[in-house]
């Protein structure tokens, strides 16, 4: 026994008898005493149908198939395992279908509790699993909402399927509500960074529209798609007659654009001849291929390896993979290969953040640019995303990882007699290398035991709780000091999803649980992600999500009770303008009072650990929260830790 009671509706009803018999007489001593209380007039018909939305009418029910359901069998043709969604009512049609006539299978229904939550998630989620997740967004309203995380998708060149929904025509909305999440534009708020856009008109329409989107979207370069659905379309009947007459047509899956071979031959003359050859690669990487190329490249140069990290692009334990001396190696570079670079200008460029700025080239004068990227096939007027013009001596517009094949090949057939310089090359290489990690571990010991904890102490920590599993990163390490990367063995495409896009605060979390979700699916990974307490108290429902839909995941939040990052730049206004930079706190801390994550999380549903203040503490708590993840649970740790890593 639960020692609940076994309450059913005649027992209810049964017990409120009863209960009404025994208090007449207290009623009746009740009565005599108050005073008395006019009757309210009861509610009218009309009033009663404006409350509750009751049609005046017996409500007339389909018989056959809805135009959702059509809907729903479009979507099911596709390569699409989720659809996220804040519940609306512009879409209430289609996810009735897709949760009942749908089964809630490919794609299933998750419940998120903020349109920003449910494409980030989809952005994290794309990352990982290499292929696009669906989001439902609500009317005008919803739209708005997830703006910034779609924007985010966007910089980040990450495809995701986004639909939204508008009432219909006019003759068919009801008054108020209605109207204000109706847009005749549905696409107007966001169409300046999504990849396409329509407002199909019928069934036959979403069909085809539907299909083209999600070809356009995975296409290179890749990018968020929104498709509007129609309120009428949604809910109208459809007959067998009128379903026989639709068509869905077939996802062509189009080959990636490989570049001109004329050019790439050109790129390995100039790369064979270089003395000092840097290759930088940023978004390049999707597949553990295109990280395995990468490596035959660099080995068949014997040529250094700057990993951008807004991909998984090269191995950390790779002796040619030299991150950490990106500035040296450019400033001594004769020939530069850039793949897939969001900015060129800033790989290339300096400038200082003064009143007066002032700029200057990382390289010298003479040294040789390649560019290898699709980048110029997405630039768009208002949004700047696009960075500063650069030019290159051999700009080739062609997907990097498609051409990494070719431009091998071509390197190999150019070498010739250069073999030996390069292995010559190879040796310096690797003897720089073998710095890196003592090094590492040298500037880790020196914070090792300070309050609050240090990034080095956490990362050290966590490397002892995880080394054993199949472990990965599911969020940036721009405020962790980069100690992943430094002392980590990072050498698996998923190990690592790189940055946002569009730094948007609140990407960690969102992206974190459609990341978990896909290591979930692709076997059980371990998840990790080190959010920012500023960007976790963007999305902190993102735990009841992974508590409902069973996603493991650990969260540990770097809790340093500011937006720091915001707090240097005061800091530094103050001090350029000559005032107290202690007054930089107001406005920009989280303290008076401390938020307490860890409870806040188990208000949520998932497990809860911290908050961790005492760096001794710290090893166990992370052991304890990797094995409630193994477990199948949610789990966030709250360290309290140093301003930066």
């Amino acid at each position: 026994m639960s020692g609940k009671p076994n309450l059913d509706r005649r027992g209810f009803l049964k017990g409120a008898a009863v209960a009404g018999g025994a208090g007449v007489a207290g009623e009746a001593r009740a009565q005599a005493t108050a005073p008395a209380v006019p009757k309210a007039a009861p509610p009218s018909a009309a009033q009663l149908a404006s409350e509750n939305d009751h049609p005046g009418e017996a409500e007339k029910l389909t018989e056959e198939k809805s135009g959702s359901d059509f809907m729903v069998d479009v979507c099911k043709t596709l390569n699409i395992d989720y659809m996220a969604a804040c519940p609306g009512s512009t879409f209430r049609g289609l996810q009735e279908s897709f949760i009942n006539y749908g089964a809630n299978k490919q794609p299933e229904w998750l419940t998120c509790m903020h349109e920003e939550v449910s494409v980030g998630m989809a952005h994290g989620y794309a990352k990982v699993a290499g292929k696009p997740m669906a989001a439902m967004v609500h009317g005008t309203v919803g739209t708005q909402h997830a703006a910034m995380a779609i924007y985010n998708a966007w910089c980040d060149r990450v495809p995701i399927i986004l639909f939204t929904a508008s009432a219909g025509p006019i003759e068919d909305r009801r008054p108020g509500v209605e109207w204000m999440h109706t847009v005749q534009d549905g696409a107007a708020t966001v169409r300046d960074f999504t990849k396409w856009d329509d407002y199909p008109w019928s069934l036959q329409g979403f069909a085809e529209s539907t299909v083209r989107a999600y070809q356009l979207a995975t296409s290179q370069p890749q990018a968020p798609v929104l498709i509007t659905a129609d309120g009428k379309l949604q809910e109208m009947e459809l007959s067998k007659a009128a379903n026989a007459k639709l068509s869905i047509p077939k996802l062509n899956h189009p080959t990636q654009a490989a570049a001109d071979p004329n050019a790439l031959r050109e790129a390995a003359k100039m790369l064979v001849a270089a003395e000092n050859p840097v290759i930088f690669a940023d978004r390049y990487a999707r597949s553990q291929k295109g990280m395995d190329d990468l490596v035959r490249l660099a080995e068949a140069l014997q040529a250094p390896v700057v990993d951008q990290q807004n991909r998984m692009n090269m191995p950390t334990t790779h002796y040619l993979c030299q991150s950490a001396r990106g500035g040296a190696l450019l400033a001594q570079s004769d020939c530069v290969l850039s793949l897939e670079p969001q900015d060129i200008y800033g790989q290339l460029n300096k400038m200082t953040d003064q009143l007066e700025r002032k700029t200057g080239l990382k390289i010298r004068q003479t040294t040789k640019v390649i560019n290898i990227g699709t980048h110029d096939l997405m630039v768009r007027a208002n949004y700047q995303d696009f960075q500063r013009y650069s030019p290159a001596d051999l700009s080739i517009t062609a997907d990097p990882e498609a051409s990494m094949p070719w431009l091998i090949e071509a390197v190999l057939k150019e070498i010739g007699d250069r073999k030996p310089a390069f292995d010559a090359r190879g040796q310096k290489m690797l003897q720089t290398y073998k710095g890196f990690a003592a090094r590492a571990r040298a500037d880790a010991a020196l914070t090792w035991n300070s309050t609050p904890i240090s990034g080095a102490r956490l990362f050290a920590e966590l490397w002892e709780a995880v080394k054993n599993e199949d472990w990965a990163f599911t969020t940036p390490n721009n405020y962790s000091g980069n100690w992943q990367h430094r002392l980590w063995p990072m050498e698996k495409h998923y190990q690592y999803i790189g940055s946002s896009g569009g730094s948007g605060v609140g990407y960690e979390p969102v992206a974190a649980l459609g990341a978990s979700l896909a290591h979930k699916d692709a076997g059980g990974r371990l998840p990790i992600s080190i959010i920012g307490d500023g960007n976790f108290n963007m999305a902190p429902h993102v735990m009841w999500t992974a508590a409902h839909h069973r996603i493991p995941m650990l969260a540990i939040i770097q809790n340093n009770r500011a937006y720091h990052q915001e707090v240097m730049h005061i800091q530094r206004m103050a001090n350029r303008h000559n005032r107290n930079v202690q007054s930089a706190v107001i406005g920009t801390t989280m303290t008076d009072p401390n938020v307490n994550y860890a409870k806040l999380a188990e208000s949520y549903g998932a497990v809860g650990i911290g908050p961790i203040t005492d760096p001794n503490d710290l090893g166990a708590a992370l052991k304890k929260g990797v094995a409630a993840v193994k477990a199948g649970q949610p789990v966030l740790i709250d360290a309290v830790m140093q301003p930066r890593g």
